[in-house]
């Protein structure tokens, strides 16, 4: 649509007093103060991309299909149920009208305290104008929730008297009438009033209703709350006759009725919703913990946070799994990786999205796509363990990616991978803020009530969680509108590990159970750093918001690390030996001592304690690293509490004393031994047969195999080689980090324009302003009248006569300018020299002195005597 479209009309004519009812939404808008343009334009944001260029323009731009399907999504339930009894309401619709449609005959103190701050949410927003004694509802939205056969209204009312008999036979109208007992008419708009007149006066009605059958008011009552439209057959039944031969049916087919809205709203005692809910459900307490409990128990989980990813990406250190050509990460690869952390693959999915997000880890973008942790990843493990914690928990508030919905199959029915396309979500972040800051509303170390918490969520944004309800109006239920354009984005119906629900009820649930893996949360609460990070009250419960309140994202994470910090355990630098080849750690390793132990030994099991086991294989890495059997002594009784068991030094000298008795090098690949016994022994072994060995000197063997295979199968034979250079030096096979290319972490996908900032909106209202002054301001008829909307046209003489003579009065005039662009403007100047083909002056429009080309000016016109 235009701006010739929506209030195209709405210019405010000269005189109009600050006091008259506004006309059009243009007018409603002019008569708001800064303050309320700034309220307007940061609750619908994409109203300012781009900024309008007048009131007139904003008040269109407000209008459209797109704009206005975004600010009903964002309407709380009893916000939008008001907006929904005023699509079904007379337009305009009186105050009292709007008030009787929610409370019903019997009245409702708590609706009617509440609807005064719902009509005002709906006048802030733009979607509702007029003085109370005319609301209007803007005519998209009043489309949108409005009844029809194709989307039924979430009121679960049909169309008027007035609408349902628009097609019908004046005849049939007066057999109707004359059936109700009215008195005949002689037009049919009479008589259709007269209809009208008779369902909406209540002792009539009842009276009438008192004469129906039993079963025609078991008819009504299936239809009563909706959807309105039923099937007959072509001779229907004896109730269903009564009701049509009476107007209570009305037919829209030869084989459909429908209730009018009238009569179900006789039925319904006035109310146009069957259960309007003026006050957010309140969420409940689960249990109750004392906050150092919580706390403790957030610490614990945000440490074993920090290991589980320290550990997948270690475990990537060579280079991770391959990427799928449609992009993301093999079903089996996420087997592999769940049951090396040993976790469900749901969870796996998370960590491996967190790493992600927090970009530690990317795909290499060679030819052979790998993942592999990122060179952040390096230097994220020098950060201290609290700010580590930080770097994760941060980008995760913020990240659009639900990783929930892998597994499941988009629109096309296409599976969705882990790392791949199609995961975003852009609700997922407000919810996460959302769940966090209605658990910061209740005492700290209550655990909030999930059910209660969802039911908060739904009726706070109800069409934002309307993807897979299809309730289409039956008990009030707002969560099925017409313009139900959540942005759930397709396929979310057929996540296939994906809780049941609305998309927004499993986002909540996912944030619950994400957050208490990050230790956000202890034992359901939340923890003191997750307040911190969210910018809350540590003490006290705190007023939820979906923005943080101005403290900037890295202090908060500070503040939140600053907390964090003391709650961690400490990490040590010894271990625990014994006698069964394993050793202890009693808490988490001091780095160095954590690596080195890691290639000396296998992890056994983890926990509060991690148990490391000593094998020959891994005696055998450490020594292939290049430590000699001196230093992985050393190394034990500089960190070990305990005395070096026996069997551990047995093991490391019987390995060591084997090591590099064979030395393999590339011939294409040979085994050289000072034993020649040795390499009789292998050569006369079945099992060295694939490797292809022959002698070539008592010495020597030459292998069809190369220096990495050679190497593992002598070492499956029982064996313990070293690899040689071609000097014949020992090589040391350090395990080198691989790393993929300087990555930056992916940029969370936005839900529609940024909030604007305060400066913005003050810019954007100033602009807004005088653009509106230019546009309305009022003008001297030319001798040729300019057309609506078109620039003035006079010739280049008539203009630079008109801009001196304004020059010397010092008056302002109207021009009109098309840059260098070619885009074409109204403006309102006071010019103030005129010299050398410009002219310089004050520019109404733009707020600002500005010189113009005379030969870009298409033609200037005199403001009226009391516009200068």
């Amino acid at each position: 649509m235009g701006i010739g479209g929506l209030d195209r009309e709405a210019h405010v004519a000269e005189g109009t007093g600050a006091a008259a009812a506004p006309r059009t939404l243009a007018e409603a808008l002019r008569a708001r103060g800064d303050e309320g343009l700034a309220a307007l334009l940061r609750a619908r944001p994409d109203l300012l991309n781009p900024v309008p260029n007048d009131l007139t323009q904003l008040a269109t731009r407000a209008g459209t299909r797109g704009s206005v399907v975004r600010a009903l999504e964002r309407l709380d339930r009893f916000a939008l149920q008001t907006a929904e009894a005023l699509a079904v309401a007379p337009d305009p619709a009186p105050y009292p009208v709007l008030l009787a449609l929610l409370t019903g005959d019997e009245g409702d103190a708590t609706i009617e305290a509440a609807l005064p701050g719902a009509v005002a949410l709906l006048r802030e927003q733009a979607l509702v104008w007029g003085e109370e004694d005319r609301l209007r509802l803007v005519r998209t939205a009043r489309e949108l929730l409005s009844p029809s056969p194709q989307h039924p209204s979430p009121t679960g009312l049909g169309p008027t008297v007035a609408e349902a008999t628009s097609g019908m036979s004046p005849g049939r109208v007066q057999e109707i009438i004359a059936t109700a007992g009215l008195a005949a008419t002689h037009d049919p708009v009479s008589a259709v009033a007269a209809l009208s007149g008779l369902f909406t006066d209540r002792a009539r009605m009842g009276a009438l209703l008192d004469e129906a059958p039993p079963e025609a008011l078991a008819v009504l009552d299936r239809l009563v709350w909706g959807p309105p439209y039923g099937e007959v057959t072509a001779n229907p039944a004896p109730p269903v006759r009564w009701l049509r031969d009476r107007g209570l049916l009305l037919p829209v087919s030869a084989r459909t009725m429908v209730l009018p809205r009238e009569v179900a709203l006789h039925l319904r005692g006035g109310r146009a919703h069957r259960a309007p809910e003026p006050v957010a459900p309140e969420v409940g307490v689960l249990r109750e913990h004392r906050p150092q409990v919580v706390d403790g128990a957030a610490a614990g989980q945000a440490h074993t946070a920090l290991a589980t990813v320290e550990e997948l990406l270690k475990s990537w250190d060579k280079g991770g799994p391959q990427v799928l050509r449609a992009g993301g990460l093999s079903v089996r690869d996420l087997r592999r990786t769940a049951a090396a952390l040993d976790v469900t693959e749901e969870v796996a999915a998370f960590w491996l999205e967190l790493c992600h997000g927090a970009g530690l880890l990317a795909s290499d973008g060679e030819a052979d796509e790998r993942y592999a942790p990122t060179p952040a990843y390096d230097d994220w493990l020098d950060l201290p363990p609290a700010e580590r914690w930080a770097r994760l928990v941060t980008p995760w508030l913020a990240a659009t990616r639900a990783p929930g919905l892998a597994g499941g199959q988009d629109a096309k029915g296409r599976t969705l991978s882990v790392l791949g396309p199609d995961l975003d979500r852009a609700a997922a972040p407000e919810v996460r803020h959302r769940v966090l800051g209605l658990l910061a509303t209740l005492p700290p170390g209550a655990a909030a009530d999930p059910e209660t918490l969802f039911a908060r969520l739904r009726w706070e944004r109800p069409l934002r969680g309307a993807g897979n309800s299809g309730n289409s109006g039956n008990s009030g239920n707002s969560g099925s509108s017409g313009s139900s354009g959540s942005s759930g984005s397709s396929g979310d119906e057929g996540a296939g590990r994906a809780l049941p629900g609305d998309l927004r009820s499993r986002l909540a649930r996912w944030a619950l159970a994400e957050a208490e893996l990050l230790g956000l949360t202890g034992r359901g609460a939340l923890s003191a750093p997750a307040r911190a990070l969210l910018n809350l009250p540590l003490a006290e419960a705190a007023s939820p918001a979906d923005e943080g309140g101005g403290v900037e994202e890295s202090v908060a994470a500070g503040r939140a690390a600053t907390l964090l910090a003391p709650l961690l355990p400490e990490a040590v630098d010894h271990v625990l030996l014994q006698a069964d080849l394993t050793a202890v750690a009693p808490g988490p390793l001091r780095r160095p001592l954590g690596d080195a132990l890691a290639v000396l030994a296998d992890v056994e099991s983890k926990g509060g304690a991690t148990v490391y086991r000593f094998t020959p294989g891994s005696v055998r890495r450490a020594l292939d690293s290049g430590l000699a059997a001196s230093d992985v002594h050393a190394f034990l009784a500089a960190h070990s509490r305990t005395p070096v068991p026996q069997p551990l030094a047995y093991l490391v000298d019987d390995v060591a004393r084997r090591h590099g008795h064979l030395r393999v090098g590339a011939a294409s690949a040979y085994v050289r031994c000072d034993d020649d016994t040795v390499l009789g022994e292998i050569l006369a072994d079945r099992r060295s047969a694939a490797l292809g060995l022959r002698r070539l000197a008592p010495t020597v063997l030459a292998a069809q195999a190369d220096p990495a295979a050679l190497l593992d199968g002598l070492r499956a034979m029982g064996y313990a080689p070293a690899a040689e250079s071609a000097e014949g030096d020992v090589l040391i096979t350090r395990a080198d980090a691989y790393r993929t290319p300087a990555r930056t972490a992916p940029v969370p996908v936005p839900d529609g324009p940024p909030a604007p900032d305060a400066t913005l909106l003050g810019a954007a209202v100033k602009a807004i302003r005088a653009g509106d002054r230019a546009a309305t301001a009022v003008r001297r008829e030319p001798a040729a009248p300019t057309p609506a909307g078109a620039l003035p046209r006079t010739s280049s003489a008539e203009t630079l006569a008109t801009v001196q003579a304004a020059a010397m009065t010092g008056s302002a005039v109207w021009i009109g300018y098309v840059n260098a662009d070619g885009a074409a403007s109204q403006r309102v100047i006071a010019p103030v020299r005129v010299e050398g083909g410009f002219v310089t002056g004050y520019d109404h429009t733009a707020d600002e002195v500005r010189t113009y080309p005379l030969h870009r000016i298409t033609g200037v016109a005199e403001l009226a005597d009391d516009q200068v």
